[in-house]
């Protein structure tokens, strides 16, 4: 259904807004935004619309049917109309399908990228959309009753600096009364999406019957609201900072040094793996919970040394011995059998080349002698039963037994490099141990192989 006025003539007194006392703009900035066709976007277009020429702006209006309600064709078309007649460009698009069983997140994920696919499209600087004061007191009391960290108490930014744009949200200063009392005043036509009174969804319980009382209180709660997200901003500015100096110590490859971790302040340890987790799940981070941080700090400081557990989205939490980490729980192994010429790059990021000459005597250097093994050399992964002839020893030992010592993490050994020759004897594990056909570099060899 949609209202072209909102609220009755008595209620308020007209109230200019204008987005340029909110936010900087430059002369021919292009800016995409998120049009629902709802009273917040339509009141952001309306803004938009009325400083356009100020500005030279160039204003892309996306919007996306969900397809789950009959009123959204009509919602497509009206905004679709409306762009036309405003001399504004319309980027559609219609959701056929949804994968998963979190509709609102992926939704999301779909939507968002969706708009960045536009600014691609048109070099845009900015991306709007219409998050206004009511939104942010929402979230921010959704996250302190689902458990978070600094960051995540916050709410949201009103810009944010992604990789090419900023995500901007003008109207975080006013609540969604008075974009309704905007529209009304400005003759703004919206549509009222009925699925924002289903109480099913969490965010409108708390919009039903949370903020009705806050405003009672305090008709400007949402004022005090902002100026907690901009303390916590920065408070997390300042934590953050120490994090990194934390992990720069900790990190190594991805993989998180167990007892440098434990060294730390427990707060800071928090911080860390609400940033792992981040870092991991990006637009997803919203399935993790305070239990799910619980869950990891707990596989963390276990007695034993190998553990894992599964956290949303197929993600398995790893402790292997002093290291944590976190992997796609279907993540498939590669397995791989590549015939060594001069450079042999590996699934695994690292590297066999065959070297003119070294001074490094390490175990990430073998000298062999062609005389004593057969051409061609094969790097592959390891094999059921794998035995190697170790240097200065008799008889053969199991590769298998050689990770468990070198402490190798479980998830590494499927995919470290074997190197075998023809007859398919193990003359070198590399970076763990060499074979008695290793060579001194006072013996004789015409082979020298490096891993990196």
């Amino acid at each position: 259904m949609y209202n072209n006025y909102g609220l009755s003539d008595d209620m308020k007194k007209k109230k200019e807004i204008s987005l340029d006392n909110y936010f900087r703009f430059k002369n021919s900035d292009t800016i995409v935004v998120g049009c629902s066709g709802g009273p917040d976007s339509m009141a952001l277009m309306d803004m938009l619309l009325k400083i356009r020429e100020k500005y030279s702006l160039k204003i892309i209006c996306a919007h996306v049917n969900h397809n789950v309600r009959k009123d959204s064709v009509i919602e497509e078309e009206y905004v679709r109309s409306y762009a036309k007649s405003n001399h504004l460009i319309f980027e559609g698009m219609v959701i056929e399908k949804y994968g998963d069983d979190n509709f609102e997140n992926e939704a999301r994920n779909i939507r968002y990228n969706f708009f960045e696919s536009l600014i691609r499209k048109y070099h845009a600087e900015y991306l709007m959309t219409a998050h206004h004061g009511d939104d942010l007191i929402e979230t921010i009391l959704m996250r302190i009753v689902r458990g978070s960290n600094l960051s995540g108490y916050s709410g949201f930014k009103e810009i944010v600096d992604m990789d090419f744009y900023k995500l901007v949200r003008p109207l975080i200063h006013f609540t969604k009364e008075e974009l309704i009392e905007y529209n009304k005043n400005n003759h703004v036509k919206y549509f009222i999406d009925a699925s924002n009174f289903n109480t099913l969804y969490t965010r409108n319980r708390y919009r039903k019957d949370i903020l009705p009382f806050l405003k009672k209180e305090d008709k400007n709660v949402h004022q005090k609201f902002l100026k907690f997200n901009h303390t916590l901003q920065e408070v997390n500015k300042f934590v953050s900072k120490e994090r990194d100096k934390a992990l720069k110590n900790i990190l190594d490859h991805g993989k998180m040094d167990i007892s440098k971790y434990l060294e730390l302040d427990s707060f800071l340890q928090r911080e860390i793996l609400y940033y792992l987790m981040s870092e991991f799940y990006q637009d997803d981070l919203i399935l993790i919970h305070d239990k799910h941080i619980d869950l990891v700090y707990n596989i963390i400081t276990s007695r034993k040394s190998n553990i894992s557990a599964n956290l949303p989205n197929e993600v398995e939490a790893v402790k292997s011995y002093n290291y944590f980490f976190l992997r796609r729980e279907m993540e498939e192994l590669t397995k791989y059998e590549i015939e060594l010429d001069d450079k042999v790059v590996l699934p695994n990021g690292h590297s066999i080349r065959t070297i003119k000459e070294s001074e490094d005597t390490s175990n990430f250097t073998c000298r062999l002698s062609s005389s004593d093994i057969s051409l061609p050399l094969i790097v592959r992964t390891r094999k059921m039963g794998d035995k190697i002839a170790l240097k200065g020893c008799t008889g053969s030992r199991k590769i298998k037994d050689i990770f468990i010592d070198s402490k190798v993490d479980i998830y590494d050994r499927d995919m470290w490099p074997i190197v075998e020759d023809s007859l398919g004897r193990v003359v070198w594990i590399p970076g763990l141990k060499k074979s008695k056909f290793d060579k001194k570099k006072n013996e004789f060899y015409d082979i020298i192989l490096k891993y990196r």
